[in-house]
């Protein structure tokens, strides 16, 4: 099991950046991929941006261009938010999954962004 601290989220006004960090328990090279996930009220938890201990990186459509995750190639991993919408307001969730195939959960940060 992987523990998971997020912090970073908050209230933005729309066109602004906001910067999320998840703090792992390890090496994020021992850990397959970690994303990002957000659940906005009545809605399905969906995926935001992954990035594997590779380095490679995906994307949900609604951010390209907008979003990009990182890691400090220790135990952090970053989501910068930039342009961000009123529709960008969500829990975001940080995740990781192990080579084994076993997904942690971070507890979730509220991110809101007025109009």
């Amino acid at each position: 099991q992987v523990q998971l601290v997020e912090s970073g989220g908050g209230l933005v006004q729309a066109g602004g950046p906001l910067r999320l960090s998840c703090a792992a328990s390890r090496s994020i090279f021992s850990i397959n991929a970690m994303g990002w996930y957000r659940q906005a009220p009545g809605k399905q938890r969906e995926l935001v941006a992954q990035i594997t201990s590779g380095g490679s990186t995906n994307y949900a459509r609604s951010v390209l261009g907008r979003f990009t995750i990182s890691s400090d190639n220790a135990n952090t991993v970053l989501l910068q938010m930039n342009s961000l919408r009123p529709e960008d307001t969500a829990v975001y969730y940080c995740s990781a999954t192990t080579y084994e195939g076993r997904r942690s959960w971070g507890q979730g940060t509220q991110v809101t962004v007025s109009s």
